[in-house]
């Protein structure tokens, strides 16, 4: 399958700005009532980023009845496939699965009931190519009318809407979602391969298309709530089907984008014990009394990086690390292996461990509280680390390479940041797209990022452009 933007990817082209976060479990939807339009052909198109895993998540539904004329919806399923279904039909159930956390997926539904060929009826495209292989296959019969597009009846973005009511939110990004009334389009409509790096898979301009009567392209730029021009789910496809939005905020506009792909922590890497997930994979939360870890999806052998901690709530302060980790070797049975970072104890230490042994300073750095932002600096060309509290370097340029365990830390093996610590726990993690507001606004030096506190000079956030660069 072609790639979107890999991390360490700066091809150029169409850009992409911003994307709107869902959280399931702050029920986030979007939804506009449709006028009149074609419930035969139609095509919807977004790429997507998925945060929570192995849950049911609902795309775009519309329910009027419970028959398969009056609920339509698409759906990642609780197996991660892609699910085009209505009220008692299966239309296309892919054996593909979804579970990368990681990059920006482009999905393309698009519809055609007239054909006369009943494969076509029902076409997915997952990153450019079409997909072919199904486990369920129900071809709706020609000339079948679906629950999209019916009169005085809402499209819902994010959410199952059966009967009416909400459920089964996305967990994610979206970014670039566009709605076709009328005509059926394949992926090349939306997209391309770049042509310096052929199995790219890139957005392109879809401003000149068709968009007909109910169409829509939300590109999540505004910064309002409400139903208007200004608002998070405003239309600028020309026809003014603005969405209204709840329970979004501007806090959920993110510039992590299809164009270029912002760090989040990995779901699919923990260690010891589980943190749950929350707001884009930005928000950890340990609410056991047990040592848990986590690590994010980028990971980074050489060059000068740059992100942002705030331990928001819970209990145990002093049981908190923050800094990188070695994935090519991890420990199981001990969250805090293989790793460099401050640990908020004793004053304040910096632990320097391999996949065996730990150590750790006894220098006084000072401690930091609930609501603190501590900024980590690692020069890894140079083996050194730097930690920030508010602003202000309580440790700069620490040499780890010259400690007693830093073989899963130094000589080119990849690492990537991370979170440790030991009972209750909520802790939030800015990699330039932040999950919680901020008072100042500070990007690094080639313009990327959004953080608290000034970037030091010559480090960079870790998203894919400056990966491709510095990376």
């Amino acid at each position: 399958m072609p790639l979107i933007i890999p991390s360490n990817s700066i091809t150029g082209g169409f850009e992409v700005t911003n994307s709107l976060r869902f959280d399931d479990g702050s029920s986030d939807y979007l939804n506009k009532t449709a006028s009149a339009g074609n419930r035969r052909t139609f095509t919807f198109s977004t790429w997507l980023k998925l945060s929570q895993l192995t849950t049911s998540r609902y795309l775009f539904t519309s329910w009027s009845a419970n028959n398969d004329a009056g609920f339509t919806y698409l759906a990642i399923t609780d197996g991660d496939k892609i699910k085009f279904a209505g009220f008692g039909t299966t239309y296309l159930e892919t054996n593909q699965v979804l579970r990368d956390p990681s990059a920006f997926y482009h999905l393309v539904l698009a519809v055609d009931t007239p054909n006369d060929t009943a494969n076509n009826r029902c076409r997915i495209y997952l990153n450019g190519s079409e997909i072919t292989s199904f486990g369920t296959r129900n071809n709706p019969s020609e000339d079948a009318d679906l629950a999209y597009n019916q009169n005085s009846v809402d499209l819902v973005l994010g959410s199952n809407n059966y009967g009416g009511s909400k459920g089964n939110y996305f967990d994610g990004y979206l970014a670039e979602t566009v709605f076709i009334d009328g005509t059926q389009l394949d992926a090349t409509s939306f997209g391309e391969f770049d042509e310096d790096s052929p199995t790219i898979w890139k957005p392109k301009d879809v401003s000149g298309l068709t968009f007909g009567t109910n169409g829509f392209y939300l590109q999540f730029k505004q910064a309002g709530t409400s139903q208007n021009s200004s608002g998070l789910g405003a239309d600028t496809s020309g026809n003014d089907n603005h969405f209204a939005v709840n329970n979004l905020t501007a806090v959920d506009q993110s510039i992590d984008t299809c164009t270029n792909n912002f760090n989040t922590m990995n779901p699919l890497n923990l260690f010891q014990y589980n943190f749950a997930f929350s707001e884009g994979n930005l928000k950890l939360t340990n609410s056991a009394n047990n040592w848990t870890g986590a690590s994010g999806t980028i990971a980074i052998n050489k060059g000068k990086w740059y992100f942002e901690a705030k331990y928001t709530g819970g209990s145990n302060l002093q049981h908190f690390y923050v800094g990188f980790t070695g994935i090519e070797a991890q420990s199981a049975s001990d969250a805090t292996r293989n790793s460099v970072a401050f640990y908020n104890n004793d004053g304040g230490e910096i632990h320097v461990s391999d996949v065996s042994n730990n150590a750790t300073t006894t220098a006084d750095y000072g401690t930091f509280a609930q609501n603190d932002i501590i900024g980590v600096a690692l020069d890894y060309d140079n083996e050194l680390i730097s930690f920030y509290k508010n602003g202000s370097a309580i440790v700069t340029n620490f040499d780890f390479g010259a400690t007693t365990y830093p073989s899963g830390l130094t000589d080119g093996k990849f690492i990537s940041p991370f979170i440790g610590h030991y009972a209750s726990s909520d802790i939030t993690l800015n990699f330039g797209s932040p999950p919680y507001a901020i008072s100042s606004g500070n990007a690094d030096a080639k313009g990327f990022g959004n953080f608290e506190y000034s970037v030091p000079s010559n480090y960079f956030s870790l998203c894919s452009k400056n990966l491709a660069e510095f990376g």
